[in-house]
């Protein structure tokens, strides 16, 4: 639980039809780094076995550290990598700062903020980006983390008319915000968070997972006639993991 299993991550793929023709798009998702406990040489094998899966898009769905932290520069220069490769968006998880964050003693979110500016990352925070990967539309929306109050889908959406032609890619960090976005148009959800529940155990399953709605914990899923991902994160918390591998995801837009 401690020595190999949060060391030893997977690369998993699915194929998410979305009406697509021509070229499908690779989109990279990687979630949850948890800088600290997580060592950035780990973080940086993650994010190389990612980018050796040649995407076209990467998104990154928040908890990109844990608590207080120092390595800025040298981490902003390992996801300075990623940008470098592709197209590169970001929201902001419960660990980056806001309300939630204040028991672990911070609140602020500029320096992840600053972090991302810094490494040529678009941050996404409630509100959306429309961009052309392999000659196909994308509109991209990101949403703020729930559980540090940020959340606010109608700004995001303010003032847009759905082009049904085009897919919308909505990252949103906790996969419970699903039922409050039912009313909102969007066609796949790329969340993190619940670390796949980490803990995995049979008969049992994710107990520990941090989420109300544990039908949908790890993978991907049809849901409303929308699909689901929820990443099970390259990081751990407290270094430990049970039959819940890392990984590394690749979803191919089809």
């Amino acid at each position: 639980m401690r020595f190999v299993e949060p060391w030893w991550f997977e690369v998993t793929r699915h194929t998410v039809p979305l009406g697509l023709g021509g070229e499908p798009v690779r989109l990279l998702q990687l979630t949850d780094m948890h800088a600290a406990p997580m060592p950035l040489d780990y973080l940086h094998k993650t994010f190389r076995a990612g980018l050796e899966l040649k995407p076209d898009l990467i998104c990154l769905t928040g908890d990109f550290i844990t608590t207080k932290y120092e390595r800025w520069e040298e981490y902003t220069a390992l996801l300075a990598e990623l940008s470098a490769a592709a197209p590169t968006f970001a929201i902001l998880g419960n660990h980056d700062g806001g309300k939630w964050a204040k028991y672990n003693g911070y609140t602020d979110t500029s320096r992840v903020r600053a972090m991302l500016d810094a490494a040529h990352i678009t941050l996404l925070h409630n509100r959306r980006e429309r961009l052309v990967v392999r000659n196909h539309a994308l509109d991209l929306v990101g949403l703020g983390d729930l559980w540090a109050d940020e959340m606010e889908p109608v700004r995001a959406f303010k003032n847009w008319k759905r082009e049904q032609e085009v897919p919308v890619v909505l990252l949103s960090h906790n996969p419970d915000t699903k039922d409050r976005l039912l009313d909102f148009s969007w066609d796949i959800m790329l969340s993190g968070h619940t670390h796949g529940g980490q803990l995995s155990l049979p008969l049992i399953g994710q107990p520990f997972a941090p989420i109300v709605d544990k039908r949908y914990v790890r993978g991907l899923y049809r849901w409303e006639n929308r699909w689901l991902h929820i990443s099970a994160g390259v990081g751990s918390l407290h270094t430990a993991r049970f039959n819940c591998r890392p990984e590394v995801s690749l979803l191919t837009l089809a």
